[in-house]
Formats: structure tokens, sequence, C-alpha cells
């Protein structure tokens, strides 16, 4: 027996992927990291410079935002899934390496890109902004508080800082960029679920489970 025309489409499997807690960690932090970034690049620009003035305010809210930048997943850190989570960003198994090197040789085949919850490429970019927020607070720190060391480690703690902050805004812009072609990956940071279908093809290897 044919189903009637008219009978409502059963709606896709969705599944949990983040929790409520992982959404404010990664919504906080992108954005203290956006206003770090928003205000370097008036304090760097000297037609932004000009264009906002308030030097001083603006020196002020950069500093504030990069003392606050480690802040929220200090607090997730009371969030068992964001914990689990963690877990799963620090370890890297052989498919990573798969992936790595299917993504290397840009082989763009679903098939030749195993990946658990998380891929290599998210991983990477894990751990190596969790780093360089750490060196750009260090960094900060000593140009702020001038007398914590001699000017000579000051004046290299200004040019580590300088460049890595230029190296995290063209990170952070292909970070950007990826998010914007993957509106399902939006959605599951936006909403904390994903659709099936959509975990299957992209994360083969996730022990999913249906969204309670």
């Amino acid at each position: 027996m044919s189903l009637r025309a008219d009978t409502p489409a059963r709606p896709a499997a969705r599944i949990r992927r983040f929790s409520r807690a992982e959404r404010w960690v990664h919504r906080t932090t992108a954005a203290l990291m956006g206003v770090c970034v928003a205000t370097a690049a008036v304090l760097y620009i000297p037609q932004l410079a000009v264009l906002v003035g308030r030097r001083a305010l603006v020196v002020r809210v950069h500093e504030c935002a990069g003392l606050a930048l480690p802040v929220p997943v200090l607090l997730g850190l009371a969030s068992r899934a964001f914990r689990a989570d963690l877990r799963f960003l620090n370890r890297f198994g052989p498919h990573d390496k798969v992936w790595l090197w299917a993504a290397l040789s840009r082989d763009r085949r679903r098939q030749a890109r195993p990946a658990g919850k998380f891929n290599a490429g998210q991983k990477i970019y894990a751990a190596w902004i969790a780093g360089a927020t750490l060196v750009m607070l260090g960094t900060g720190l000593l140009m702020w508080f001038t007398h914590l060391a001699p000017l000579v480690w000051r004046t290299s703690a200004t040019f580590v800082h300088d460049w890595l902050a230029l190296t995290i805004a063209v990170v952070l812009a292909g970070h950007i960029g990826m998010a914007l072609g993957d509106p399902e990956a939006r959605e599951g940071l936006r909403t904390g679920t994903v659709s099936q279908e959509w975990a299957k093809q992209r994360h083969p290897l996730w022990r999913t489970r249906p969204r309670p």
C-alpha cells in the first residue's frame, strides 16, 4: 500500500553533538577572541586608530579581553561533557594520520578522511589555538607589567606578541571560512544537535547516540 501524497515526511534523525555548557564556552571564547582581534587591529592599523580614537580605552579593552580569554574554558571544566570532548581532542589515533594524509594530498573522498567526533584538523587547530592563547597571555603580561622582566625580555615579548597575533588572525579567518562552508557544523554549535546523516558522512567513527 502506497503512502498518501499529503502524508508528512518523517523528520531527519538528529543526534546530540554539544551540550549547552560547551556551546556557551565556544560562544564566549569566540566573542572574547573577536574583541582581542578587533582591538589589536585598531591599535596597529593607523587608519583604524585615527577612525576610532581613544587609544587608552582601546588598550584597556584589549587587555581585559585578553586576561578573560582563558576564563570560559576554565569554567567549562565543571561540565562533564566538556571534559570528555577535551579528551577526544587530545587523542590522536591511526585514522587521524589517514585524515591528514588525505587533506595534504587534497583527496576529498569521504572514505579517505575517517574521523571520530573530531577530525585531525580540528584536533590540531584546538591544540594550536590553546597554545597560542597561552603564549599571547604570557607575552601580554610582560608588556603590561613592565617591572616583571628586563628590557630585552619585554622587547622579545612584543615581537612574539605582534607576529603571533597576525598568525592567529589568519588562522581564525581560515577557521571561520571552513565553518561558513559547513552549515550542519554551524547548526551543531548553535543548537547542539546535528543530523545523523551528516555524522555518518563527516565523522563515521564517532559513536553517536540519538538525541534524548
